[in-house]
């Protein structure tokens, strides 16, 4: 389009590509109609297990998309959750925010809770506090709980700032307890709360208002710094 001379800023053509916008200053028109950019969207979904973060799969799997409403489809996940877990799972379309919280840089916490067979013993909780040597490299929570889901159900919290691929299952496999169920309840500001498996809500302003101040005190420099490899799950 910019080739065929369609689109101009402020009523002159634009001769190149990477010309560059102020938003609220420049106008931007295609064919001559102004072309307006998508307000900021925002929402906090609790994604089911048994359900995909991607855009399609190609085996007929059920994905966060065909769970939301149609607007949504222009939305981008923060973080992703794999197929067994459940839990918090933010969406929106503003990226550098988004690409800020979820850098390992930022040590955004992510707070999980798990379901696991047997009570984790005082000895196993230390280990877990002082942390474990993985595959990839030392990991250490910034925080561990033990926790009751009901009778007879034993369960742990754990708080990571990372989100690497599989983090908090492979920490408690490595301490002879993988977890029975995984859900992710806290992402920085953002809660879980009470909303129901299959359900979103839009963020909170002041959950909006808290990720912005974490991303504001992060070093300069910092705030969109070189993506990891691959696509963390956890």
């Amino acid at each position: 389009m910019i080739r065929e001379g369609r689109v101009a800023i402020n009523g002159e053509p634009v001769s190149g590509m990477g010309a560059r916008v102020i938003p609220g200053t420049d106008v931007v028109s295609l064919d001559g109609r102004v072309v307006e950019p998508a307000p900021r969207r925002w929402i906090v979904f609790h994604k089911p297990v048994g359900v995909l973060c991607t855009r399609g799969d190609p085996h007929g799997g059920k994905t966060v998309y065909d769970l939301l409403p149609a607007w949504a489809g222009g939305l981008r996940y923060v973080g992703r959750l794999d197929r067994d877990t459940s839990g918090l799972l933010l969406m929106t379309n503003e990226g550098d925010l988004a690409a800020a919280l979820a850098h390992p840089s930022g040590r955004v916490e992510r707070e999980y809770r798990a379901r696991v067979a047997a009570r984790i013993g005082s000895r196993t909780l230390k280990r877990l506090k002082r942390g474990v040597e993985l595959e990839d490299g030392f990991a250490r929570p910034v925080r561990v709980r033990r926790f009751e889901w009901g009778e007879d159900e034993p369960g742990v919290r754990i708080v990571l700032t990372e989100g690497r691929k599989r983090e908090v299952r492979r920490l408690l496999k490595a301490v002879g307890h993988p977890p029975r169920s995984l859900a992710r309840t806290r992402f920085g500001p953002f809660r879980l709360g009470g909303l129901k498996s299959g359900a979103w809500r839009p963020a909170l302003p002041s959950e909006l208002a808290g990720a912005r101040s974490l991303v504001a005190r992060l070093p300069h420099g910092r705030r969109r710094g070189p993506r990891r490899k691959g696509r963390p799950s956890v």
